[in-house]
């Protein structure tokens, strides 16, 4: 688990069927932030930690960081199912499948 992983935390409650995705991501969790608040908590940990070091592609490590978890999740909640999966994540099965392989998640 990364620095940017830990920051994130599992603070989100979960969604009803009358809220929206995206209205929910932005409602504050029981420790007050949403996620988005985290992630830019996490990125600020992130930079202030870095003392002056060279880093780049940030971009690919976020997705990485965020991408991963999103997956594994959305598969145990659809118990596995792939194509509830693709569904729920607005992704191609096919594309789906390529991401699961790649995190070694399928």
């Amino acid at each position: 688990m990364t620095m940017l992983t830990e920051t994130l935390g599992s603070g989100i409650a979960p969604v009803s069927d009358n809220t929206s995705l995206k209205q929910h991501l932005n409602t504050p969790s029981e420790e007050g932030q949403t996620l988005r608040g985290n992630v830019e908590k996490a990125l600020h940990n992130y930079f202030a930690h870095l003392e002056g070091a060279d880093v780049s592609d940030v971009y690919n490590l976020v997705l990485t960081e965020v991408e991963a978890p999103l997956l594994e999740t959305v598969m145990n909640y659809v118990k596995g199912n792939q194509t509830k999966a693709s569904e729920l994540l607005g992704l191609n099965r096919g594309t789906l499948r390529k991401k699961l392989k790649q995190y070694d998640l399928l």
